[in-house]
């Protein structure tokens, strides 16, 4: 009895120990299933869902940027980009090459999305912007065979001026990996569109916009299986609409009138509040090549060509100002009190005039007599300006050129803006030369606008600005923007009123009289005042320059034109008629009333001596 009452005591305690062993096992999964269910269903579901779902992300549309008239320089269309799902490395290079000859994708471009998709294997890889109906026809009829393919309907960048302003509107290209690392592009994925170069940069994160997501659910393969739309999804949030001072009209209307087969650019600005009117450059390119992706020998087409159609020359380009250079001349001398309007020199012009050994010459040989200064500016003379230079001195004018803003930037709202080339100091030459290196001699050829002097279209065109108004220029700038409006330039004119009119006669004169280097350009029913150069320069013929504004006396529009190799011997100025022609059509344009005696209005003034 006592040998089986221990058999059941035992095999009830193995059973009590066995129980308790289920019942621990039980609760071990029955708390496992709880907390999967309950306390951490949030975390699988979301991790579920990253399986499952692919983001997809949705470009916002660009701004519109506008002329000053409302008409659209650069907007959106409809358009298609073909992207391809994150996955496989092996499945993507397949996918690919059965892509690659429909959508012309090249062996460096495949090569570079391979790349992009090791950097970075969790973002969607954009495969094709802009695909053709074709393409995307190809790409929807054989589905089964890219089911990793997305393609997308988004908003597709369009210049509708095309060449006539690609300068001052730039174009958008794809984001380079090198960009991505930049601080400013934080937020900014692989494969989208950014601004390059003119507005499309300088003004990137306003139009920009914010992009938008959307979802694509995909099997365990990768493999999308419904596209998921805009559901649960963020809206992108269209970029900021730009308005410019720039007229559509005088853009298309350069581009039509340039001189055919010659180099050049040519910018006009509103003097009384700095918008820019017309800004173009010429050669030019078509920015709505770039959309898409840009071919790479149709890039380097461009960027080797040695006319160089993708340089600014209003803003990116300097060059020796000529004579349009003898009113900067003009004014530090008149604010120095080292000249005057009846300066008349020791050495009348024969031609030319000796420095110690060296004969600097006149671009007229046979001369043009005794010249006071309103003369010397209406026939351009060389001579008169040598001995201009001489009276007032090498330092006073390295100092006087910087106080009036040469040397620095205009401020203009573009990414690359140049500034131009003068002497700072007598260590510049010292510094270049060599001590000894060099003579007082380099005054005669700065004051003519050569030498160690070259400066933009564009910081001329504020110069001439500040002379048609008086005090300090508002900064020029491409957006209408009233803050911008306000921005002066940190130099000022501090030129007394009288004789500030007095310089303004003398460019009158320049094109309203006989014997003015401008005559044949004058206006029939408004006041053209202005300077024509002719700039020497080592690579051919001279350029021609023309900087003035109008009408003299109420100026509404300053023009500046260039035209390289524009001035060959015996040819007339090829600037010239270009900017009068300008000038005339905005005039026109504003509804402007003709004046009853287009002409110079002398200003009646008491001789002043100014000595020689």
């Amino acid at each position: 009895m006592k040998g089986d009452n221990g058999h059941r005591l035992i095999r009830r305690t193995r059973g009590r120990w066995a129980a308790g062993a289920i019942f621990f096992c039980l609760s071990v999964v029955a708390a496992g299933f709880v907390n999967l269910q309950i306390f951490r269903a949030e975390l699988y579901t979301l991790r579920s869902s990253e399986n499952r779902l692919r983001t997809i992300t949705v470009p916002a549309p660009r701004g519109t940027i506008y002329d000053r008239y409302g008409r659209a320089i650069a907007d959106n269309v409809p358009g298609y980009d073909v992207s391809m799902l994150p996955g496989p490395r092996d499945s993507i290079a397949a996918e690919l090459d059965r892509l690659a000859e429909r959508l012309e994708l090249s062996p460096e471009r495949r090569a570079e999305l391979l790349a992009r998709n090791r950097d970075r294997p969790n973002e969607a890889l954009v495969v094709r912007e802009n695909a053709t109906f074709e393409q995307v026809a190809f790409i929807e009829e054989r589905r089964p065979r890219f089911r990793r393919v997305v393609v997308d309907q988004r908003p597709r960048r369009r210049y509708p001026a095309g060449p006539s302003a690609a300068h001052l509107i730039g174009y958008v290209g794809e984001i380079s990996q090198e960009e991505l690392a930049r601080p400013e592009y934080t937020g900014y994925v692989s494969g989208q569109s950014i601004g390059e170069g003119g507005l499309e940069e300088q003004y990137e994160h306003r139009l920009a916009g914010r992009n938008g997501i959307r979802y694509a659910e995909v099997n365990a393969l990768g493999t999308i299986v419904r596209d998921l739309g805009i559901a649960q999804a963020q809206a992108s949030v269209p970029g900021e609409d730009l308005h410019l001072g720039i007229d559509l009209d005088l853009q298309v209307y350069a581009d039509s009138a340039f001189p055919e087969g010659m180099r050049g650019a040519v910018v006009a600005l509103d003097p009384t509040n700095g918008e820019v009117l017309l800004h173009y450059s010429y050669p030019t390119f078509d920015p709505n090549a770039f959309i898409g992706g840009i071919p790479l020998d149709v890039w380097n087409a461009l960027r080797d060509h040695p006319d160089k159609p993708m340089l600014d020359r209003v803003s990116m380009a300097s060059y020796p100002p000529g004579s349009t250079w003898k009113l900067v001349m003009s004014t530090i001398g008149m604010k120095r009190g080292d000249l005057a309007l009846d300066t008349y020199h020791t050495h009348t012009c024969g031609g030319g005039l000796m420095y110690q050994t060296r004969y600097f010459r006149c671009w007229l040989a046979r001369g043009h007599g005794r010249l006071n200064l309103s003369e010397a500016i209406k026939h351009s003379c060389n001579v008169w300006f040598y001995q201009a230079g001489q009276r007032i001195g090498l330092d006073p004018i390295l100092a006087g050129v910087g106080a009036l803003g040469f040397g620095r930037r205009t401020g203009i709202d573009l990414p690359s803006e140049t500034q131009g080339l003068f002497p700072d100091s007598r260590e510049w030459y010292d510094d270049r030369l060599g001590p000894g290196g060099w003579t007082e001699a380099v005054v005669w050829n700065l004051s003519i606008g050569q030498g160690e002097n070259a400066q933009t279209l564009l910081s001329m065109a504020q110069f001439y600005a500040a002379l048609a108004t008086g005090g300090a220029p508002v900064k020029p700038h491409l957006v209408r923007d009233e803050t911008l409006a306000q921005q002066r330039a940190d130099w000022t004119l501090d030129l007394p009123e009288l004789q500030r009119d007095q310089l303004v006669d003398a460019l009158a004169r320049v094109v309203n009289e006989p014997g003015g280097t401008a005559y044949g350009s004058r206006l029939a029913r408004w006041t053209l005042a202005g300077k024509t150069g002719t700039a020497q320069n080592p690579h051919g013929p001279p350029h021609s320059w023309f900087v003035g504004f109008a009408p003299a006396y109420d100026p509404r529009i300053v023009v500046a034109a260039i035209v390289e190799h524009g001035h060959p011997d015996g040819a007339p100025s090829l600037a010239v008629p270009l900017a009068a022609r300008i000038v005339d059509r905005h005039l026109e344009k504003l509804g402007l009333p003709p004046e009853e005696t287009p002409g110079v209005r002398p200003v009646e003034a008491p001789p002043v001596d100014a000595g020689g």
